[in-house]
């Protein structure tokens, strides 16, 4: 199994970690970065295999190289020195000076393992709805980490939205390599955001927790609200840890009261449609060799935290009205479809507190 073989500080608990650190299914890979929890903190790690001539090792050296922070928007800056770091540690196992001389560089800047950080509120990737949490969102990926998510779901972003935005327990199955599958938890969360003031005092929070793996199963059971990534198949039986199922761009759920949000609506194309307009007017303005992949960022966080507030505005405005009476036109208003999105506005009232009145009921009336 897996082992902790060094760490600092030594007295830190880090039960689990050697777990999270290293993916179900990486010997099958050279290389791979991970992202994961740990109680309060955030960690990355960079794993790599080589393969040595050692009947104790099986022919391989396994290792990864990680580090822990109470916020992930630090974590990128080291990707490069996790990864030369874990090479290292596979050609001279043991010599962990420079490994000590970072963290003795780093340590400052984060509050002390002894008790400060208890009191440390976590930085949550997935925020609560009523704080605009917008620039904290930001994180460091390979360039067109935005696009490959929308080409890989295509449409299907509309369907993640819905059951991000209802503060649901996504699930995200892959093999490895995870760490690609680390930026599809991310883009997914970025859906989720609403910057209005006043929203969802008893909404659920939504937690990030990355890669899961077994270890994590009875913290799990525990959560209302999560999105993470998993490599074990056998998650996929544990229906009760999770509301959705996202099988590479299959996305499922057992329960039968969402099963309408699965399917694409007239307003979800028109909104896929806007997206993609805004995607190519972007990527005509830009100048020649100019890398555009954080203005794509912007607008795709920025696209969906737009509708979002319309959603959230008419919401709130309509549950202040004298009627509090929510027509097909409001749900138009807001790019939705009165009869596809009825169930969806249904369960955003009851998750969110609104109090309204739904008047969608006949279809030949809309």
């Amino acid at each position: 199994g897996n082992m902790v073989e060094w760490c600092l500080p030594q007295d830190i608990d880090l039960e689990g970690v050697e777990f999270k650190s290293m993916a179900s299914g990486s010997h099958k890979i050279q290389s791979d970065f991970i992202y994961f929890r740990k109680g309060l903190c955030f960690g990355l790690a960079c794993f790599a295999n080589m393969p040595v001539e050692s009947e104790l090792e099986r022919g391989a050296r396994m290792k990864s190289v990680g580090i822990l922070s109470p916020s992930y928007t630090l974590l990128y800056r080291y990707m490069h020195f996790l990864e030369n770091q874990v090479r290292h540690q596979l050609e001279m196992p043991g010599h962990y000076s420079h490994l000590e001389a970072f963290y003795d560089d780093k340590k400052g800047v984060l509050p002390d393992s002894k008790g400060t950080s208890s009191s440390q509120q976590p930085v949550h990737w997935l925020p609560s709805i009523h704080r605009y949490m917008y620039p904290e969102m930001k994180i460091t990926h390979p360039a067109g980490c935005m696009s490959q998510f929308i080409k890989f779901f295509g449409e299907q972003i509309l369907v993640l939205w819905k059951f991000a935005l209802l503060r649901k327990r996504i699930l995200i199955f892959s093999p490895p390599p995870v760490g690609v599958v680390c930026y599809r938890v991310y883009c997914c969360c970025c859906l989720a955001n609403v910057s209005l003031p006043g929203l969802g005092g008893t909404v659920p929070e939504s937690k990030p927790f990355f890669y899961v793996n077994v270890a994590d199963i009875e913290m799990l059971e525990t959560e209302v609200s999560y999105v993470a990534c998993t490599t074990e198949k056998i998650f996929e039986q544990k229906r009760d840890l999770y509301d959705v199922y996202v099988d590479n761009q299959n996305v499922k759920t057992h329960h039968e009261h969402l099963q309408p949000l699965l399917k694409i609506n007239s307003a979800d194309k028109e909104k896929y449609r806007r997206l993609n307009d805004q995607r190519q007017m972007l990527m005509y303005s830009q100048e020649v060799g100019e890398d555009c992949s954080s203005c794509e960022e912007d607008l795709f966080i920025l696209f969906f935290m737009e509708q979002n507030n319309r959603i959230f505005q008419t919401l709130m405005e309509v549950s202040a009205s004298q009627d509090k009476t929510l027509t097909a036109d409001h749900a138009r208003g807001m790019g939705l479809d009165p009869q596809g999105d009825r169930s969806f506005l249904m369960d955003l009232l009851e998750v969110y507190g609104i109090d309204v009145m739904l008047v969608i009921d006949n279809p030949c009336c809309t």
